[in-house]
């Protein structure tokens, strides 16, 4: 179970916390949701988990083990909302490589056979592919660290409502085998899959009983 206790996080340069007393627990096999307004902070609630950021006060804990930040980034897969931006290989194969001192062919071909890339070219240019592809290849890139939490911002945003669809077919099977995180302003798109759901404002976390519109 991850779990978060009494998170807080407020930057050097804000007037505010931006995490004002986070609470939060998700089990493996659940995918969770967090619903909130553009530059609420769901971007830095994921941060704060993943290990990118550290907490003002408060623990984030997996399985009962309180985890320091390097714990937290081997724990974690954090997709961000734009993925290409983070693209650092030449090729679709140099980006899976990343990180790995070897990556069987096998391996790299099951990864992309698991996010419905199959039939993508290892030399393929990872700016080449389009918004759809590139989030999958960013999943398969985490997925390669084999995360126990997988955290995802704005998954679907800037989309078409056909390659929507397929995302969230995706993130519903990898939820069966860890924990998910979701952040997204649209959190209606995400209700036939997930289960526990937060609204986050104002630096805190409601839960939600059924899926509500942020707008």
């Amino acid at each position: 179970m991850l779990e978060l206790e009494g998170i807080r996080y407020q930057s050097a340069t804000s007037v505010a916390p931006v995490l004002a007393g986070i609470d939060l627990q998700l089990d493996s096999g659940q995918l969770g949701l967090v619903a909130g307004r553009s530059g609420c902070g769901k971007t830095t609630l994921l941060e704060v988990i993943g290990g990118l950021a550290e907490p003002t006060t408060g623990e984030v804990r997996w399985q009962g083990q309180r985890l320091g930040g390097r714990q937290r980034r081997w724990l974690c897969g954090l997709v961000f909302q734009f993925p290409e931006r983070h693209f650092l290989g030449l090729t679709v194969g140099q980006e899976l490589k990343l990180g790995h001192r070897r990556l069987a062919a096998d391996d790299a071909a099951a990864v992309l056979r698991q996010v419905g890339l199959g039939a993508l070219s290892l030399q393929q240019q990872p700016e080449q592919l389009s918004g759809g592809q590139q989030r999958r290849l960013a999943l398969a890139v985490q997925l390669l660290r084999n995360p126990q939490v997988l955290l995802l911002d704005e998954p679907t945003a800037g989309l078409d409502w056909s390659v929507r669809g397929e995302i969230l077919s995706l993130l519903a099977g990898l939820a069966r085998q860890r924990a998910v995180l979701v952040v997204s302003h649209e959190p209606e798109l995400f209700a036939p899959i997930a289960g526990p759901c937060w609204r986050l404002e104002q630096g805190r976390l409601r839960t939600m009983d059924r899926v509500e519109s942020v707008a």
